[in-house]
């Protein structure tokens, strides 16, 4: 079986938004998750990279403490199913842990906007095993532009440089999803070891502003970069992108609550709040005035094809040796059909083998990438801060 190291997976954040933070029961079935660990097993997962993901308009304090939870919850999930999981710290730690049998658990911040600006909490997440940090999420930082806003500091600020600097010089990974184009250039520009995009898809495939243009394609190979093609929805189906669009138009001319995006959901606690509801706090479904809407307008299904779609396109932009595989699962409810949990990724990858993949080169794509772009980062860094040996 091709082993998978995906790029991005939410579930700490489910845990902790929805579940108390709990960490048990993992290792049976855990519907309506997408991800426990004998679907892991199943989907051939041999590594993760958990998402620790907090909303980026939270004020940066209080995003810092909620990502430092998040963190110890990887790390409390780890030690709770020692036989199924290890935390990994370095490409050969990967590695190793993967040819022991068990899944190599990773740690990926989502969105600078915990860092507080500041290179020392960067350094002292990097202390707790954190691989890498996405410059922005939904919203601009202060020193980064984000793709879901008009750009506002053309890419990267001085500081925003800097950071990205700072970055490579310990080996944290720069991840450039959810980057407007001007900040996936800028990083670029400054980057002097290779970057990655943890969950992604191929802008001229499905123009969405999430996902990376050919222009920056390109020059990811040139970097040594990786890009990991994403199953949302939304990213994957342009169909399912102008639905979303359509249906975002008329919720607002009914004058509806504003409804949470599907990277939104499901949300963490906002301040005040001690937990969220266990259903989004606005189903468009359970909203009257919606569902004509709803009848006349059936939501489309993305699909194994459109996703491999993207892979295909991205290696022919990039190169067999630059693509991998990110999902998002726990991080949007909006999959494509096949791929409805962390089971799925055979299915894809008997999609690209019936397109003519070699099954070299899907070792490539499901790991082989991306334990790579870990190694030359490490062996790039002046200083590597998480503990030796691992």
């Amino acid at each position: 079986m091709t082993l998978i190291i995906d790029g991005h997976n939410d579930l700490p954040m489910r845990l902790r938004g929805w579940h108390g933070s709990s960490v048990a029961g993992l290792d049976q079935p855990r519907p309506p998750l997408h991800t426990d660990l004998p679907r892991l097993r199943a989907g051939g997962v041999g590594g993760q990279f958990w998402s620790v993901y907090v909303p980026s308009d939270l004020p940066e304090p209080v995003a810092l403490a909620a990502t430092l939870e998040q963190i110890d919850l990887v790390h409390r999930m780890v030690a709770a199913y020692p036989d199924e999981l290890e935390i990994a710290y370095t490409a050969a730690g990967t590695e190793r842990i993967m040819a022991a049998g068990r899944i190599a658990s990773l740690i990926g911040v989502e969105g600078g906007h915990c860092l507080a600006g500041s290179t020392a909490v960067l350094r002292s997440l990097a202390r707790l095993g954190v691989r890498y940090v996405t410059l922005t999420h939904n919203h601009h930082t202060a020193w980064a532009d984000s793709a879901a806003q008009a750009p506002a500091v053309g890419g990267l600020t001085a500081e925003g440089q800097a950071i990205v600097r700072e970055m490579q010089r310990i080996g944290v990974l720069v991840d450039l999803s959810h980057v407007a184009p001007v900040t996936m250039h800028a990083a670029l520009d400054v980057a002097t070891a290779p970057v990655i995009f943890s969950h992604s898809g191929a802008r001229a495939v499905t123009d969405h502003v999430r996902n990376v243009p050919d222009d920056v394609l390109t020059r990811l190979s040139a970097n040594g970069g990786v890009v990991q093609l994403t199953f949302v929805a939304y990213f994957v189906s342009p169909a399912a992108r102008d639905w979303a669009a359509a249906a975002d138009a008329e919720w607002e001319r009914l004058g509806l609550p504003p409804m949470a995006s599907a990277e939104e959901w499901p949300r963490s606690p906002r301040p005040g709040e001690s937990s969220v509801p266990a259903t989004p706090v606005f189903d468009p479904a359970a909203e009257p005035a919606f569902r004509t809407w709803l009848a006349a307008h059936p939501k489309p299904a993305a699909t194994i094809a459109q996703v491999a779609d993207h892979v295909d396109h991205a290696r022919a932009v990039a190169g067999v040796d630059h693509v991998g595989l990110g999902g998002d699962f726990d991080g949007t409810p909006e999959v494509p059909a096949g791929l409805s949990d962390v089971s799925g990724y055979p299915r894809l990858l008997d999609e690209l083998r019936g397109r003519g993949w070699s099954e070299a080169d899907l070792a490539k794509l499901g790991s082989d990438n991306i334990v790579r772009v870990m190694r030359e980062a490490e062996e790039s860094a002046e200083e590597l801060l998480w503990p030796p040996n691992h």
